[in-house]
């Protein structure tokens, strides 16, 4: 039978490499279809150690996928039909730069990882890494599904469909997180409800949620019991409930990214910082492969066997197996267009179904005009840095940072992009 590749690109990092390899080995309908795992990733030890344990997870499940490693990604994206891509570069040294320097130009950011104007710049380096692995699934992988990780994600996405003739989709967890609140809440099992979100990564709105056995909608008195509820006050989450009618990400630290007022309700501490922790004796580091490796076995009921909540793997195996399922947000193009009131040249997060011809979004209803308002600044955005980065055209660059709801100063801003270009130059494109 004909290899059948699936490449996964970033998998020496612990967290990512451990679920995707766990998620494919698990799904018994992927065993006997001639498929072969690529491993990738440019630190040769951790790739190594990775192997040697997706081998032995391989071995305790029963799975007859191969398992291959590469520190040249273009051995393994030859032929590919699945790149999965999930890369940065000196992650944490690099994110608290995005954070503190922009709060030293006067700048309130929260978080500095996806919106507001350290994103600028990470998203910057990530394009720098993402879209070079994308002209090589053009030449040596044309026909490959790519499924991005990558923050952040709508514009790391916004630049692949535009910029590259990759089939691609971005992948994030950040539903399921509303999808887990509203199960609790309302004291229902989440495969007894069925959630319908429209809008941006980390930025969405819930529109409906749908009891499967009736087909009443539950979102109407579920925002009414929040409102009554006294121990849901006083966070931004809460708030665009309040004003909007909005049920959004229940993370005041990622969406407070996207607004003026996010720092508000979030503050202006860095949360990876020391100041915001308590210094303490080291605790028992996480998953090791390497631990693994060297005894040669997985217990039977060891938590590095469970899978991730990540939706790649049922995805992969809805393209492979032609069975149909619908998932509740994937980042994709608004070509339809599926969100009748963004840009069909925007990037979205929405539902979809999967099947052997790929993934099929549906279409929703238009998003209430307050929200989108604020939605289309980002997608503005998105837009902006595409193109700076396809020109390399600097005052672009400045125009994204002062159409962004956190700049409140221009001349701050042209101070922030001079000193962040410099700053983070051996990561960064060059600009004019």
């Amino acid at each position: 039978m004909a290899d059948k590749r699936i490449v996964i690109i970033g998998a020496g990092s612990r967290s990512f490499g451990r679920g995707m390899v766990v998620d494919l080995l698990s799904r018994e309908e992927l065993s006997g279809r001639g498929l072969s795992m690529w491993l990738v990733d440019l630190n040769a030890e951790a790739l190594e150690e990775m192997k040697g344990f997706a081998e032995l997870v391989a071995a305790k499940l029963g799975s007859d996928i191969s398992i291959h490693a590469a520190t040249d990604r273009t051995e393994a994206l030859l032929g590919a039909a699945y790149v999965l891509v999930a890369v940065e570069v000196r992650r944490m040294e690099l994110w608290e730069q995005d954070f503190r320097v922009p709060l030293s130009h006067g700048f309130r950011n929260v978080l500095g990882e996806n919106g507001g104007p350290g994103a600028l710049f990470h998203a910057l380096r990530t394009l720098d890494l993402v879209v070079p692995i994308c002209r090589d699934v053009e030449k040596l992988a044309p026909d490959a599904w790519l499924l991005n990780y990558t923050n952040p994600e709508g514009r790391v996405l916004d630049a692949i469909l535009h910029l590259t003739k990759v089939k691609a989709a971005g992948l994030c967890h950040g539903v399921f997180s509303v999808i887990g609140f509203i199960s609790k809440y309302l004291d229902r099992p989440t495969e007894s409800i069925e959630v319908t979100s429209a809008g941006l990564n980390h930025f969405y709105f819930v529109q409906k949620v749908i009891d499967k056995e009736t087909g009443d909608d539950l979102l109407p008195g579920l925002l009414e019991r929040v409102k009554a509820d006294p121990e849901l006050e006083g966070t931004l989450w809460r708030k665009f409930i309040d004003i909007f009618g909005w049920l959004t990400y229940k993370s005041d630290d990622h969406i407070g990214e996207y607004v003026s007022y996010g720092a508000e309700f979030r503050g202006v501490k860095w949360p990876y910082g020391l100041e915001s922790h308590s210094v303490s004796r080291p605790k028992r580091k996480g998953f090791d492969p390497a631990e693994y490796v060297a005894k040669g076995q997985i217990a039977d009921d060891d938590w590095v066997l469970k899978p991730s909540a990540e939706i790649a793997a049922p995805i992969i195996s809805d393209m492979e197996t032609g069975e149909s399922h619908r998932y509740d947000a994937v980042n994709v193009l608004n070509s339809g267009p599926y969100i009748p009131n963004l840009p069909q040249t925007a990037v979205i997060e929405i539902p979809a179904t999967c099947d052997s011809g790929g993934l099929h979004p549906v279409t929703v209803d238009p998003i209430p005009e307050g929200p989108a308002a604020l939605m289309r600044t980002q997608l503005s955005i998105q837009r902006l840095l595409t193109e700076a980065y396809r020109t390399r055209d600097r005052s672009l660059l400045l125009q994204a940072l002062c159409i962004d709801p956190v700049v409140n100063s221009v001349t701050e801003a042209e101070k922030l992009l001079d000193e962040m270009l410099e700053l983070q130059k051996d990561f960064l494109p060059e600009f004019e």
